[in-house]
């Protein structure tokens, strides 16, 4: 293996964000005077010393103030943002939320370019200007979104809710452990992200975690650890014209319950996580759900089936390996419910 013993190139990510950084640091008057108290070399073009009373501003430094926002003298200091954007270079405007750092040239580009076209300067205005417009347009966009599926829209949840509570947790963190050493200004606007955090947090649980989702009723849920069978017995029940969903563990199978009523179960045995015999005999004790009727699918005995049909409640079976005429009697219950 070869080894580089010199440092790698910086890559541009971290060229931009000590760029950033350092305008920060040098647009602040007070940093800019202690560094010329250190002796350290801050401008070779010009004096810092600016003395009001003896000198007027020039017109750089007023075009330089209207087009900013910032000071060109602060303290009778002639300040780094000035120096920079006289000499051409980039000053940032601390005024409007910087886009991260981690994305590309053009994403920046177009972010600002919808800044001019909107209006929008902050993210976090954007966000809670689209938040309300959902809101104010919640009964039109209802039945799109109730049309969804429940794993979508659990992942939306998730999605909005990651981000914002590292944001809520550490902006708590920083007024709980460190409010004494931050200035007022600092406070105040870290008081205001916890709070617009909270107001976010609790719209997003109002309007997504209490969406009812309208799930597509099916015939049949099957229960079966084989896909195979899963895709052999589905497409079969497709093919005749009833709608059937597998799950391939107990667990599911009943998370599956909550979200839909089927007409029928079709419940192996031998699961990798739940007995079929146990789940039979929940649902069978469950007023919800007992009157739906419950078919065993299994590879075990036909005599140690039968042996467990009262205790389970279970309404009949059906043998692997099986014929696909075995299904008629579960063609006939559907029936019958649908009549």
């Amino acid at each position: 293996m070869v080894k580089n013993s010199e440092k790698p190139e910086k890559s541009k990510k971290y060229e931009v964000e000590e760029d950033e950084n350092e305008d920060i640091e040098e647009d602040d008057p007070e940093k800019s005077k202690n560094k010329k108290l250190r002796g350290e070399d801050i401008n070779d073009d010009e004096d810092d010393e600016f003395n009001e009373d003896d000198q007027e501003k020039t017109e750089e430094m007023i075009r330089y103030e209207k087009e900013t926002g910032k000071y060109a003298i602060w303290r009778g200091i002639i300040t780094e943002g000035f120096k920079k954007w006289k000499k051409g270079e980039k000053v940032y405007n601390r005024d409007k939320e910087r886009i991260s750092l981690y994305v590309s040239d053009e994403t920046k580009n177009m972010w600002q370019d919808f800044i001019k076209e909107s209006n929008y300067s902050t993210i976090s205005r954007l966000i809670r200007d689209s938040v309300d417009a959902f809101i104010s347009h919640k009964s039109e966009v209802n039945e799109s979104i109730n049309r969804l599926n429940p794993d979508t829209i659990a992942n939306m949840s998730h999605a909005l809710k990651e981000p914002l509570t590292s944001i809520k947790g550490y902006s708590q963190l920083l007024i709980e452990n460190y409010k004494t050493e931050l200035s007022n200004n600092v406070l105040d606007t870290i008081k205001n992200i916890f709070e617009q955090s909270i107001l976010l947090e609790n719209k997003i649980i109002s309007f997504l975690d209490d969406i009812q989702v309208q799930t597509p009723e099916y015939d049949v849920l099957l229960v079966e650890d084989d896909l195979a069978t899963i895709r052999l017995i589905t497409s079969y029940f497709e093919g005749k014209g009833y709608a059937c969903k597998g799950v391939a563990s107990g667990s599911k199978g009943i998370e599956e319950l909550r979200n839909a009523t089927p007409k029928l179960i079709l419940l192996d045995i031998i699961l990798p996580d739940l007995s079929g015999y146990e789940i039979c005999k929940t649902l069978k004790s469950d007023n919800v759900y007992k009157n739906i009727p419950v078919y065993f699918l299994t590879a075990i005995s036909g005599s140690e089936v039968e042996k467990k049909m009262k205790e389970t409640g279970a309404n009949g079976y059906i043998l692997k390996p099986f014929n696909f005429s075995d299904f008629d009697v579960i063609f006939d219950i559907i029936k019958k419910k649908k009549s």
